[in-house]
């Protein structure tokens, strides 16, 4: 268990989460399942991550998009998507947005928001990260498996 006492920190954990990622060769896409309440640091997560793959562009949920990808400059791995599968009723529902085929390719990363709610479908090698509220304000329990 991890306890991060600002937002600032969640991020660096992301940061060095991403950097690990980096250095990893699949045979398929890396996945990167975060769970936790609205508020619990999710999102604050995903920013950090992105930012240490290069990414500039400002990092917002995509609740209504369902997924959004970035491209990146690195060379064993050249998207991320973000996903938010917040508003999913079923897993299936992804399908039609060509889900398997993004999981499939070894060089995108999936960082996927409310990944709970599509577990079924996601690789056992996925990277499950767990956030829950602290007792103050800004602390957050992070915990990271395998």
């Amino acid at each position: 268990m991890i306890i991060s006492k600002s937002s600032g920190q969640t991020q660096k954990i992301a940061a060095d989460l991403a950097k690990k990622i980096l250095k990893t060769q699949n045979s398929e896409a890396a996945v990167v399942a975060l769970v936790g309440d609205l508020g619990a640091g999710k999102t604050t997560f995903a920013q950090g991550f992105a930012k240490a793959l290069g990414i500039r562009r400002r990092i917002v949920s995509p609740t209504f998009l369902i997924m959004r990808n970035y491209q990146l400059l690195i060379t064993n791995y050249r998207i991320l998507w973000h996903v938010d599968a917040y508003r999913i009723n079923k897993p299936q529902e992804l399908t039609s947005l060509g889900f398997k085929k993004i999981l499939a390719d070894r060089h995108n990363i999936l960082l996927i928001e409310w990944a709970e709610k599509i577990k079924k479908i996601l690789p056992r090698n996925t990277i499950w990260i767990n956030f829950q509220h602290g007792a103050k304000e800004n602390k957050r329990l992070i915990e990271i498996s395998p």
